[in-house]
């Protein structure tokens, strides 16, 4: 039985015997877009954060000179 499950996980297909199946040209396009929307999405998630900073920038400064003012 164990004997049996060693054969199976010796056996067991990586990434790399998967993808020998599709022509390489596939292969490579399908990385290139996975890729380019990893990269859109960390710039998307990027720019809402410099926003946020900005923002955060914004209302505690103006606390600080309203209260400065206030004084």
């Amino acid at each position: 039985m164990v004997l049996a499950l060693i054969k199976t996980a010796q056996q067991a297909p990586t990434v790399m015997e998967s993808l020998k199946d599709y022509p390489e040209w596939f292969v490579v396009a399908c990385v290139t877009i996975v890729a380019a929307v990893a990269i859109w999405v960390l710039v998307k998630l990027l720019k809402w954060a410099l926003w946020a900073l900005l923002i955060g920038v914004l209302v505690v400064g103006g606390a600080m000179v309203a209260r400065l003012w206030l004084r």
